[in-house]
């Protein structure tokens, strides 16, 4: 290759590439969107199908235990493309969800929610990867935008399945698949062009050898994520459930949550881009304090103050999350892809355990006691920011 195709190429490499991140965001849109049909589906499935109220709230380990696969799946994506598996995510899953008003039994569905949780551990383990390579030197920008469209996507979402089973039933959500079959062909002419094999800056290390290098600023990582994952299981999973009991009203309990997944759109926006121009350390330590405070707010104020703390909330807890997921893939730049997996795989896990966690301990000594212990995680995880590698700014 001739000096000057060279330096076209490490041009084209440091440049953001709008369009085809942009194109990737779309595709988590389109993916998350159909994945959280699954809370608007829970109660018409168990009146169809007569289920136990915790027995279909175990439907939700069927789509999230693939997760733990990331790390393998990134691995596989450092050294071969993958770019067909976020390609067919979107349709994969829309089958799956769109369908599953049809499953005659519990077994059935299990199946169906396990190959949406493959296909969702394949788009969240390679499309940020591929999108940070479209960002070049903007690697926080395009964390940013991939995150607002998982924001969108899990926005709507249940606003759609909730409207099409009230005027067709459970069983007309499934003409809700063409839209999904429609976005995999649109993103298979969009990233035709990506190159076949990953562009990473130097040769993929081996696994174990990737492992050691990475270990310690894994190590901080996994720390602030498994605090976070507390944060985000009391504002999302919890929130409706805690301000009923507080004497809210449900619809405007139910508004609440909306209103914070409209602060998260706002801070996945602005958190990425912020941390490229003013330094990773410096947008968590203003998110995470902001949160703490927000946090100890949201529960001595009345009822309209709760809202804008909530709202507010919404964009600090969102704006870490880009830059994290930044931080992970500078960790080892070779191994962009099974850093972003590892990253991935925690964070699925962790909300996970964290979910019932509060769980146990709201049934033991009430859901204000946990939100008020709640309060101390995003400072317990600011000295872990402390300890992480200095950085330079990004222009």
């Amino acid at each position: 290759m001739s000096i000057r195709a060279e330096t076209l190429a490490s041009t084209e490499e440091r440049r953001f590439q709008a369009d085809q991140v942009i194109t990737i965001a779309a595709a988590h849109a389109a993916h998350d969107m159909y994945a959280a049909f699954l809370p608007a589906l829970l109660p018409a499935l168990i009146t169809k199908l007569a289920l136990p109220t915790a027995q279909a709230g175990t439907l939700v380990l069927f789509l999230q235990w693939p997760s733990l696969l990331q790390p393998v799946i990134g691995h596989l994506a450092d050294r071969i493309s993958l770019r067909y598996l976020v390609i067919v995510a979107p349709a994969v899953t829309a089958t799956m969800m769109s369908w599953l008003g049809w499953a005659p039994d519990y077994a059935v569905m299990a199946m169906m929610l396990s190959l949406v949780g493959f296909s969702s551990a394949s788009l969240h383990a390679v499309s940020p990867v591929i999108a940070g390579q479209l960002s070049g030197r903007q690697l926080g920008r395009g964390m940013g935008l991939w995150m607002v469209g998982g924001e969108l996507g899990y926005m709507i979402g249940p606003i759609i399945a909730v409207t099409v089973i009230r005027f067709t039933g459970l069983n007309g959500v499934a003409w809700l698949m063409l839209f999904g079959l429609i976005a995999s062909v649109i993103l298979s002419l969009r990233l035709r062009n990506l190159p076949a094999q990953p562009s990473n800056l130097a040769r993929p290390l081996p696994w174990r050898e990737a492992l050691r290098a990475m270990s310690g600023i894994m190590k901080l990582l996994a720390g602030i994520v498994i605090l976070r994952a507390f944060i985000i299981a009391a504002l999302v999973t919890y929130l409706p459930t805690f301000l009923t009991r507080e004497g809210t009203d449900l619809w405007l309990a139910g508004t609440s949550l909306s209103i914070f997944q409209m602060g998260s759109i706002a801070g996945a926006w602005l958190g990425g881009p912020s941390s490229d121009r003013w330094g990773r350390h410096t947008v968590l330590w203003i998110s995470l304090t902001a949160t703490a405070v927000l946090m100890a707010l949201f529960l001595i104020t009345t009822q309209g103050a709760r809202l804008v703390c909530l709202l507010l909330l919404g964009v600090s807890v969102a704006g870490t999350f880009p830059v994290l997921l930044a931080l992970a893939q500078e960790a080892l730049p070779s191994n962009r892809a099974l850093a972003n997996g590892i990253y991935m795989a925690i964070t699925f896990a962790m909300e996970s355990i964290a979910v019932i966690s509060i769980g146990v301990v709201g049934d033991w000594v009430g859901l204000r006691i946990a939100y008020i212990a709640i309060v101390a995680a995003p400072l317990l995880c600011l000295p872990l920011v402390a300890q992480l590698p200095s950085e330079k700014r990004r222009v």
